[in-house]
């Protein structure tokens, strides 16, 4: 279950969003050397930020991966899946191109 926003953890899309923000005005000129400070450091911490949510993206797409494996090896060959087509290492799903 996703964890409740909070202002300190924008979603991965708002932060994104918030450092193509602050590209922009650092980029533009907007802000002085100050400013420009505080917004980078700002876009570092949301940085880091996107690529938690993306390490943990990746690492639930692996587990997932690893259990639809392990469930695949516990299959005969050639058992019909749960979506009705036959697995794709039956001798009836190979192709004939060879």
């Amino acid at each position: 279950m996703p964890k409740p926003k909070t202002s300190d953890s924008p979603s991965f899309e708002d932060a994104l969003a918030q450092i193509e923000a602050i590209i922009e005005r650092i980029e533009s000129g907007q802000t002085g050397l100050e400013q420009s400070l505080t917004e980078y450091e700002r876009g570092v911490a949301l940085i880091n930020h996107c690529r938690s949510k993306l390490d943990g993206a990746r690492r639930q797409v692996e587990d997932l991966t690893r259990k639809l494996q392990s469930a695949d090896e516990g299959s005969s060959p050639g058992q019909v899946g749960e979506s009705g087509s036959e697995r794709p290492d039956s001798p009836e799903a190979e192709s004939d191109d060879e």
